[in-house]
């Protein structure tokens, strides 16, 4: 796994740069808007985070200025439908502690701002990541994995994955009975088909 590219700024360009390291092979990344603030003009040294994602068809490159950019990304990549180039546009949307605070305050609204985000997506994206990023108190915002036990709401995450809505999820949970999420769920459905 390639975990870290250093060398000379070789191209520059909005989505993706290129490093020709000490050994003469230039490097590839693309990178976030974010990134690309910290990478310096064509001839400058410059070290970014990476991640290598291997598909079928491809070998793709992603740098990043910090390593909680790219843990952030890895998140992202993680949450169905969506993709490199969408946790991409999502990282281009801010510093990634500011990132970890829309999540963590569920603000639909902030993700939908992206490009290529729909409000089932981002509503996606904040239900499957809120639980996984965490604001400590007194500390600014940063990554830490939680662990999501909460009976309500993994219940309301499979309602979420059935295709409701997180507001009409957390409707159908106000009058479920139950002590798992199972439980939970069969009620919640069981109502709604009344």
């Amino acid at each position: 796994m390639i975990a870290l590219v250093a060398g000379d700024v070789a191209v520059r360009r909005p989505d993706h740069v290129v490093i020709e390291t000490a050994s003469g092979v230039g490097y590839r990344l693309s990178v976030s808007a974010e990134t690309l603030r910290h990478v310096p003009a064509v001839g400058h040294v410059v070290s970014l985070h990476a991640h290598l994602v291997v598909r079928d068809d491809a070998l793709q490159l992603y740098g990043f200025a910090t390593e909680e950019e790219r843990d952030l990304f890895l998140l992202l990549i993680g949450v169905q439908s969506v993709g490199p180039k969408m946790a991409l546009a999502v990282l281009s949307g801010g510093p990634p502690r500011e990132l970890v605070g829309v999540l963590a305050a569920g603000d639909v609204a902030r993700l939908t701002a992206v490009p290529g985000i729909g409000k089932r997506t981002a509503e996606r994206i904040v239900v499957e990541l809120r639980e996984k990023v965490g604001v400590p108190e007194d500390v600014a915002p940063a990554i830490t994995v939680r662990r999501g036990d909460d009976p309500r709401t993994l219940a309301r995450d499979g309602l979420v994955e059935l295709g409701y809505s997180i507001p009409e999820a957390e409707a159908m949970l106000a009058g479920a009975e139950g002590e798992t999420p199972e439980d939970l769920l069969a009620s919640a459905l069981k109502a709604a088909r009344r």
